[in-house]
Formats: structure tokens, C-alpha cells, sequence
């Protein structure tokens, strides 16, 4: 059987002018690229918090446009400017993941690709029914 690759994008994020897609759809996995604190203006707030739950916000628009929720992420990138914002972060973190909890890994980076950003976020979910064992 072929394997099926959709392009997931949300009418909620402003499309950015460049070589990338909002999500990738293979089969049932959804690849969603990392996601900054911008809103659909291009607006980025001030402070971890609000960029945290921005980028999150964004990856939630992106996982209702594939038919998917938080619940069926199972991976976690976190991209941070400064780790000792992790656990603010990890505080908004935890209004999106509540039980069942992805895999995450989180780095401290040097930059990100945007000025004054300071959390970008990517994720891999499942698309469809999940059996819990």
C-alpha cells in the first residue's frame, strides 16, 4: 500500500514565506515544524509565559486542522534561548499535557530564528484512534 503524505496547514497561523510546511501528515503521523510565540499578526509577546503558551496555541491550531489533539502528541522538541526558563515554561507546558505525557526533549540554544524569541516548540502526533495498553 502507498504511503499517503498530506500537507496540514491552519487558517489560524499566517502562512510565512518560507521552504516549510506548517505540518506533514505520513499515513497516521503527524510532523508539526517548530512553532514560535508569534501570533497570526507576527506579533511576538513579551516573556517565556506568553511565548510558551503562543507556541503551543499555534501547535493546537495546527493538530485541530489534522484532526488530532494534545492528547495524541507523543513527542516534544522545546527549543529554549535560555534554560532557565524551563520551568516557566514546564508551567505552561502543563495546561496543554495533562496525563499520558510525549516524550520530550528540551536544548538551550544560542538563537532563535526570530529576534526576541526566546521558546520555539515542534511535535509528532498520531492522527486517528489510539489504543492504550
Amino acid at each position: 500500500m502507498p504511503t499517503q503524505r498530506k500537507i496540514i496547514t491552519s487558517p489560524f497561523i499566517r502562512p510565512i514565506p518560507l521552504p516549510l510546511s506548517q505540518g506533514v501528515q505520513i499515513d497516521n503521523t503527524l510532523y508539526i515544524s517548530g512553532q514560535l510565540g508569534t501570533d497570526y499578526d507576527g506579533n511576538l509577546p513579551e516573556g517565556i509565559r506568553a511565548q510558551a503558551t503562543q507556541a503551543l496555541n499555534n501547535i493546537g491550531h495546527i493538530l485541530t486542522a489534522a484532526g488530532s489533539t494534545f492528547g495524541h502528541v507523543f513527542k516534544v522538541t522545546v527549543l529554549l534561548a535560555d534554560i532557565a526558563d524551563y520551568s516557566i515554561m514546564n508551567e505552561v507546558y502543563a495546561l496543554y499535557f495533562k496525563s499520558r505525557f510525549p516524550a520530550r526533549v528540551a536544548y538551550a540554544v544560542r538563537t532563535l530564528p526570530i529576534e526576541g524569541g526566546l521558546v520555539e516548540i515542534e511535535a509528532i502526533a498520531v492522527v486517528g484512534e489510539i489504543i492504550e495498553a
